[in-house]
Protein backbone atom coordinates (compact mmCIF):
# COMPACT_ATOMS: atom_id res chain seq x y z
CA UNK A 1 0.00 0.00 0.00
CA UNK A 2 1.11 3.00 -0.68
CA UNK A 3 2.10 6.11 1.29
CA UNK A 4 -0.74 8.07 0.01
CA UNK A 5 -2.98 5.47 0.50
CA UNK A 6 -2.93 5.17 3.46
CA UNK A 7 -4.14 8.56 4.26
CA UNK A 8 -7.72 8.41 2.85
CA UNK A 9 -10.30 7.90 5.25
CA UNK A 10 -11.63 4.24 5.70
CA UNK A 11 -14.99 3.24 7.05
CA UNK A 12 -15.54 2.78 10.51
CA UNK A 13 -12.48 2.49 12.43
CA UNK A 14 -12.89 1.54 16.55
CA UNK A 15 -10.86 3.54 18.93
CA UNK A 16 -7.96 1.92 20.58
CA UNK A 17 -6.47 2.82 23.50
CA UNK A 18 -8.55 3.01 26.65
CA UNK A 19 -9.86 -0.22 26.44
CA UNK A 20 -8.76 -3.54 27.09
CA UNK A 21 -8.28 -5.92 24.09
CA UNK A 22 -5.75 -8.63 23.35
CA UNK A 23 -2.22 -6.92 23.28
CA UNK A 24 0.06 -10.17 21.87
CA UNK A 25 -2.32 -10.71 18.97
CA UNK A 26 -2.41 -6.89 18.64
CA UNK A 27 1.71 -6.82 18.68
CA UNK A 28 1.91 -9.95 16.36
CA UNK A 29 -0.81 -8.02 13.31
CA UNK A 30 1.01 -5.43 13.48
CA UNK A 31 4.79 -6.93 12.81
CA UNK A 32 3.35 -8.72 10.15
CA UNK A 33 1.70 -6.05 8.83
CA UNK A 34 4.94 -4.36 8.78
CA UNK A 35 7.29 -6.84 7.29
CA UNK A 36 4.07 -7.70 4.33
CA UNK A 37 3.85 -4.05 3.50
CA UNK A 38 8.28 -3.80 3.43
CA UNK A 39 8.16 -6.89 1.43
CA UNK A 40 5.88 -5.22 -1.01
CA UNK A 41 7.60 -2.23 -1.36
CA UNK A 42 10.98 -3.64 -1.03
CA UNK A 43 12.10 -1.51 2.24
CA UNK A 44 14.39 -2.87 4.61
CA UNK A 45 12.94 -3.61 7.75
CA UNK A 46 15.76 -3.98 9.95
CA UNK A 47 16.43 -5.03 13.54
CA UNK A 48 16.30 -1.97 14.84
CA UNK A 49 13.18 -0.34 12.96
CA UNK A 50 11.28 -3.67 14.06
CA UNK A 51 12.86 -3.68 18.07
CA UNK A 52 11.72 0.25 17.23
CA UNK A 53 7.96 -0.85 16.55
CA UNK A 54 7.98 -3.75 19.06
CA UNK A 55 8.76 -1.95 21.90
CA UNK A 56 5.85 1.27 20.46
CA UNK A 57 3.57 -1.90 20.24
CA UNK A 58 4.22 -3.42 23.40
CA UNK A 59 4.31 0.43 25.55
CA UNK A 60 0.74 1.10 24.30
CA UNK A 61 1.67 4.58 24.76
CA UNK A 62 3.34 7.57 23.44
CA UNK A 63 6.96 7.53 24.03
CA UNK A 64 9.63 10.02 23.22
CA UNK A 65 12.57 9.62 21.09
CA UNK A 66 14.86 9.17 24.06
CA UNK A 67 12.93 6.85 25.97
CA UNK A 68 12.55 4.72 22.96
CA UNK A 69 16.36 5.06 22.46
CA UNK A 70 17.27 4.04 26.09
CA UNK A 71 15.03 0.97 25.25
CA UNK A 72 16.90 0.18 21.71
CA UNK A 73 20.52 0.49 23.44
CA UNK A 74 19.46 -1.61 26.32
CA UNK A 75 18.37 -4.58 23.56
CA UNK A 76 21.81 -4.20 22.34
CA UNK A 77 21.67 -1.53 19.35
CA UNK A 78 23.26 1.83 19.52
CA UNK A 79 23.29 4.74 22.00
CA UNK A 80 23.36 7.47 19.76
CA UNK A 81 19.85 9.47 18.68
CA UNK A 82 19.94 9.01 14.88
CA UNK A 83 19.19 5.09 15.98
CA UNK A 84 15.74 6.20 17.55
CA UNK A 85 15.53 8.64 15.02
CA UNK A 86 16.18 6.81 11.82
CA UNK A 87 13.83 4.16 13.04
CA UNK A 88 11.21 6.29 13.81
CA UNK A 89 10.86 8.25 10.74
CA UNK A 90 11.01 4.89 8.86
CA UNK A 91 7.89 3.88 10.63
CA UNK A 92 5.92 7.03 10.79
CA UNK A 93 6.84 8.32 6.73
CA UNK A 94 5.51 3.84 6.26
CA UNK A 95 2.91 4.50 8.98
CA UNK A 96 3.37 1.93 11.52
CA UNK A 97 3.43 4.80 13.79
CA UNK A 98 2.35 8.18 14.70
CA UNK A 99 3.98 11.50 16.14
CA UNK A 100 1.74 13.07 18.65
CA UNK A 101 2.73 16.46 18.00
CA UNK A 102 1.56 17.88 21.90
CA UNK A 103 3.63 15.26 23.98
CA UNK A 104 6.69 15.26 21.07
CA UNK A 105 6.33 11.37 21.38
CA UNK A 106 5.23 8.54 19.06
CA UNK A 107 2.95 5.49 18.93
CA UNK A 108 2.68 2.62 17.12
CA UNK A 109 -0.26 2.81 14.67
CA UNK A 110 -3.44 0.79 15.93
CA UNK A 111 -5.16 0.09 12.33
CA UNK A 112 -1.45 -0.62 10.62
CA UNK A 113 -2.12 -1.63 6.60
CA UNK A 114 -5.39 0.05 6.92
CA UNK A 115 -6.00 3.15 5.26
CA UNK A 116 -7.20 5.78 7.98
CA UNK A 117 -6.90 9.39 9.07
CA UNK A 118 -6.39 9.45 13.15
CA UNK A 119 -7.25 11.44 15.42
CA UNK A 120 -5.79 11.33 18.38
CA UNK A 121 -7.67 11.27 22.04
CA UNK A 122 -4.66 12.29 24.66
CA UNK A 123 -5.70 12.01 28.44
CA UNK A 124 -4.40 15.75 30.81
CA UNK A 125 -4.05 13.92 33.19
CA UNK A 126 -1.98 10.50 32.56
CA UNK A 127 -1.06 11.07 29.02
CA UNK A 128 -2.85 7.97 27.58
CA UNK A 129 -3.42 8.24 23.85
CA UNK A 130 -6.40 6.01 21.97
CA UNK A 131 -5.76 6.42 18.16
CA UNK A 132 -9.52 7.39 16.55
CA UNK A 133 -11.08 7.63 13.43
CA UNK A 134 -11.32 11.23 11.98
CA UNK A 135 -12.62 12.59 8.52
CA UNK A 136 -11.47 15.69 7.93
CA UNK A 137 -12.15 15.66 4.32
CA UNK A 138 -15.69 15.31 4.88
CA UNK A 139 -16.44 17.82 7.75
CA UNK A 140 -16.19 21.28 8.13
CA UNK A 141 -12.04 21.20 7.10
CA UNK A 142 -12.87 19.19 4.67
CA UNK A 143 -15.88 21.99 3.24
CA UNK A 144 -13.61 24.60 3.79
CA UNK A 145 -10.46 22.90 1.98
CA UNK A 146 -13.20 21.97 -1.31
CA UNK A 147 -14.38 25.97 -1.37
CA UNK A 148 -10.66 26.96 -1.38
CA UNK A 149 -9.46 24.76 -3.88
CA UNK A 150 -7.51 23.12 -1.67
CA UNK A 151 -6.84 19.19 -1.15
CA UNK A 152 -6.32 17.81 1.78
CA UNK A 153 -3.32 15.59 1.91
CA UNK A 154 -2.58 14.95 5.75
CA UNK A 155 -4.16 16.25 8.73
CA UNK A 156 -3.15 15.73 12.33
CA UNK A 157 -6.17 15.99 14.83
CA UNK A 158 -5.38 15.55 18.27
CA UNK A 159 -7.73 16.03 21.47
CA UNK A 160 -7.01 16.86 25.22
CA UNK A 161 -9.72 15.30 27.31
CA UNK A 162 -9.68 12.91 30.49
CA UNK A 163 -9.77 9.48 29.86
CA UNK A 164 -12.29 6.92 31.47
CA UNK A 165 -9.69 5.47 33.98
CA UNK A 166 -8.74 9.03 35.01
CA UNK A 167 -12.34 10.41 34.92
CA UNK A 168 -13.22 7.48 37.52
CA UNK A 169 -10.41 8.44 39.97
CA UNK A 170 -11.63 11.76 39.66
CA UNK A 171 -15.48 10.51 40.42
CA UNK A 172 -14.43 8.44 43.45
Amino acid sequence: MTRAARTETAPSVEPIGFEAHDHGHCVEAAIAAAETHCAAEGLRFTPVRRAALEILLREHRAMGAYELLERLHEAGFGAQPPVAYRALDFLVANGFAHKIERLNAFIACAHPGAPHSPAFLICRVCEAVAEAQSAPARGTLGEAARATGFRIERTVVEAIGVCPACAEKAGA
